[in-house]
């Protein structure tokens, strides 16, 4: 058995069994990714795969155990390169951060500012997706750092810390009845079509949340996954807005009127996850701190050793976390 073996494995199961498309990603050729692959169940006694012809069709069950451990040898063989290059070249490395359009555009700009500044020699690759996408990614080793509000029960095999909590704000335009409108209700909201986020992005969930408990149905005419095109289309008239706060820009918004909704929805967290087991470089706890500075390198260790998220929670729970 060899690493390159499990490497093929991994990798042709993470282009969906596309054994071509595999061995392009990985230079290599299709026919050596296959033999490879024969070799190992050869070696094994089983098939980690199913066939149709010369076409993987699937992963037996006993295969999806096997890329599993596999994925879990590889990631320990990149922790050991980790500590390799944490003792010999501490500050260069390759950073790779899976978030959604709201973080990227909203909350990382400063960080990714100060971190690049201080650690030039690191490459950082930043990812968009959507929640299943960031896990799926951290699952598969793509990406180290996701940074996610929505679906967090996705990433029960990651360690899960809190970063912050935010609020959301409605924006109309200056014509619209409720700028005028003092004390805005849910019962307001529901007679206007709303535009907002599309479901599972940027705590949309607390939106659904909170009209259900007041036994309402809002009007949701247009969604998005990104705050700019939800604003784009209040200016078209299309419905009133509900985004984070955090994505009102007084210097680009000034034509839009927005109004603080925290007594309407409860404050969504945001969180940043990593795979257990990961060695974390010294960059990895700058970033960590810079995004959210509570996570100090001691507070982290200290939440890598619990067993679960609920005992994360719990670690963080009397801890006031900044509100943006």
């Amino acid at each position: 058995m060899k690493l390159q073996q499990l490497k093929y494995i991994v990798e042709v199961v993470n282009h969906n069994l596309n054994v071509s498309s595999t061995a392009e990603s990985l230079y290599t050729s299709q026919p050596g990714i296959s033999k490879q692959v024969r070799l190992l169940e050869d070696e094994l006694g089983i098939q980690i795969f199913e066939r149709s012809g010369k076409h993987l069709t699937k992963v037996t069950p006993a295969g999806e155990d096997i890329v599993t451990i596999a994925r879990d040898i590889l990631s320990r063989v990149e922790s050991i390169k980790s500590v390799a290059g944490e003792h010999t070249h501490p500050e260069m490395g390759t950073l790779n951060i899976a978030t959604t359009h709201t973080q990227a555009r909203y909350a990382l700009p400063p960080v990714i500012k100060g971190f690049t500044s201080r650690y030039p020699k690191v490459t950082l690759h930043m990812h968009q997706g959507t929640p299943s996408q960031l896990a799926e990614a951290v699952a598969k080793g793509t990406t180290d750092f996701a940074i996610a509000t929505e679906a967090l029960h996705l990433y029960q095999d990651m360690i899960m810390l809190p970063c912050y909590h935010w609020n959301r704000s409605i924006v109309v335009r200056a014509d619209h009845p409720l700028a005028q409108k003092d004390d805005i209700t849910l019962h307001d909201l529901a007679a206007y079509s709303l535009v907002t986020y599309v479901f599972g992005f940027t705590g949309r969930s607390e939106l659904d949340s909170a009209f259900n408990r007041s036994g309402l149905t809002p009007r949701i005419v247009f969604t998005a996954t990104d705050a700019d095109v939800i604003k784009t289309y209040v200016r078209l008239g299309i419905g009133v807005g509900v985004i984070a706060s955090m994505a009102v820009d007084p210097a680009i918004d000034g034509d839009l009127v927005a109004i603080d909704a925290s007594h309407l929805f409860e404050a969504s967290t945001t969180k940043i996850g990593f795979k257990k087991g990961i060695f974390l470089r010294s960059y990895m706890y700058d970033f960590m701190a810079r995004f959210a500075p509570h996570l100090t390198q001691d507070i982290v260790d200290k939440a890598v050793t619990l067993k679960t998220n609920a005992e994360i929670e719990a670690m963080f729970a009397d801890m006031e976390l900044p509100v943006k």
